[in-house]
């Protein structure tokens, strides 16, 4: 008999739950417009932690012009990656870390899965982990006490919404997001209302410009703690649309939806930030905690509620994602039950930055920083990929080392590692001592080079740089063998 390789099939799910994993999406399933990606995407970056971002980039010693201009540049550059890196969903209906599987190999992919699962299932960590501070912070100052057993209820009720979210899949994620953007959106404003007044444009003003080393240091910083936080997940939500659907509008309402929010809210962060050395120095070391104490007391409620959605809205998102990432790693269960995994993970991870961890901003940067290189290897490599391939995927055999896309394409796992090798010569983490091997290159403690680049985080763009130009150089042939192939049904006993 002849049949063809077989492909991944959705899997038997309970009723209301999301069977479809790591498979593509049958043509009948296939739904919807471009205009819809705008909901998920803006609700998963309209968080409250937005405008701690603007404490964030006043570290490096900008002034606040130069952290509008690096601040919106980071932002949208790294969300309109996110845009591009979405029509591979279009194009071949299925998660990005399953498309990944025809620039690096059936089995080869499984290398940057793992990259992926860890980031997602870090930044689900946190974002949960700053919504059960943010019901403690609360919880204080309405005097109901926001101790222990505070955290304690707050984890379980985040936690079940967020799990539960992930488990339920794409249908019941795409309507809770929806809710999320117009609540979200709406108590956001009131926020940014109540405390306008606290605004001082001459101390703003004020700042003092820094050099190049730091603008730069900026810019990356915000790179990776937005857009390059989503890449590896931008195609998971678009692999419903169907292949008719508008490319330039899977591109504008992906990178518009994730990037107006955190615009509006930087800028008001660094507004806030630059005012006052106090407020700052508190947004700094607890943005959700600092920001509820600017407003009065009657609006701590609705703080809580648009503080919390927020952040659930992204954690939700990466929960779900990080799920297709543990799939594409080689673990062999439903999807629902790798978001269940998944799941179990993030609470332990919050039971430690919520009840033992001393600091939040200090894990915070080093955990971006440190996989921001590799996944911005990964970038590069998947836009390269995307940017040489003239035809939609071969969809079938990428599920089948034995197809076109090979078993391991051995150029892009050897750029992946030299990128992130190269990377993390070029960073620097003084945020943890457990990330001080990182920076080799700069020399010694003395040296010229490490005095004025080593807070450029220059290694997130030398990886971003070999990903994709490696790609570009040595993989167009290969594609081009790909795209000619055909694929011939196998004898099977």
């Amino acid at each position: 008999m002849s049949i063809k390789e077989p492909t991944a099939a959705p899997d038997a799910a309970p009723r209301g739950v999301e069977a479809n994993g790591v498979n593509v999406i049958d043509e009948s399933e296939r739904k919807g417009s471009p205009r819809q990606l705008f909901w998920p995407w803006f609700a998963a970056n309209v968080s409250v932690l937005g405008i701690g971002y603007g404490a964030y980039l006043l570290f490096f010693g900008v002034s606040f012009w130069q952290a509008v201009v690096v601040g919106v540049l980071g932002i949208v550059v790294s969300f309109l990656f996110c845009g591009l890196i979405a029509l591979a969903g279009k194009r071949g209906n299925a998660p990005t870390m399953t498309l990944g599987r025809a620039a690096f190999g059936v089995n080869g992919n499984k290398v940057p899965s793992v990259i992926s699962w860890v980031l997602t299932v870090g930044w689900e960590t946190a974002l949960t982990s700053l919504a059960v501070l943010a019901t403690a912070t609360v919880f204080e100052r309405l005097g109901f006490g926001g101790g222990v057993v505070t955290k304690v209820v707050a984890l379980l009720v985040v936690a079940a919404l967020v799990v539960f979210g992930g488990i339920l899949g794409f249908d019941f994620l795409m309507r809770l997001q929806k809710w999320i953007t117009i609540a979200g959106g709406v108590l956001t404003v009131v926020y940014i209302a109540l405390t306008a007044h606290r605004i001082d444009f001459g101390a703003v003003s004020a700042l003092p410009p820094a050099a190049l080393p730091a603008v730069i240091g900026g810019f990356v910083f915000m790179m990776t703690g937005f857009g390059l936080g989503w890449v590896n997940a931008a195609a998971d939500y678009s692999r419903y649309l169907p292949r008719s659907a508008s490319s330039r509008g899977v591109v504008w309402w992906t990178t518009f939806g994730a990037a107006v929010a955190p615009v509006i809210l930087l800028v008001f962060g660094l507004l806030l930030a630059g005012s006052s050395k106090s407020v700052f120095t508190a947004i700094a070391a607890d943005p959700i905690g600092a920001l509820a104490k600017l407003v009065p007391t009657w609006f701590l409620i609705p703080f809580a509620v648009v503080a919390i959605l927020g952040l659930v809205g992204g954690s939700v998102m990466n929960i779900y994602s990080s799920g297709f990432s543990l799939l594409n790693a080689g673990i062999r269960i439903p999807r629902y039950a790798a978001a269940s995994v998944d799941g179990v993970v993030m609470i332990a991870g919050t039971v430690y930055v919520a009840f033992f961890a001393t600091a939040f901003v200090v894990p915070f940067q080093g955990f971006l920083i440190t996989l921001g290189v590799p996944i911005a290897a990964w970038a590069g490599i998947f836009l390269a990929d995307l940017q040489l391939r003239r035809k939609d995927y071969a969809t079938a055999e990428l599920f089948d080392r034995r197809g076109r896309y090979g078993n391991v394409q051995w150029v892009t796992i050897g750029l992946i590692a030299l990128g992130t090798a190269i990377g993390w010569g070029l960073v620097t983490n003084t945020y943890a001592d457990w990330l001080g091997w990182q920076g080799y290159f700069f020399g010694d403690a003395k040296s010229a080079f490490r005095t004025t680049w080593s807070g450029a985080n220059l290694g997130v763009l030398a990886a971003l740089a070999i990903g994709y130009l490696g790609t570009l150089l040595f993989m167009g042939p290969v594609i081009r063998q790909q795209e000619g192939a055909v694929f011939l049904d196998r004898d099977v006993a």
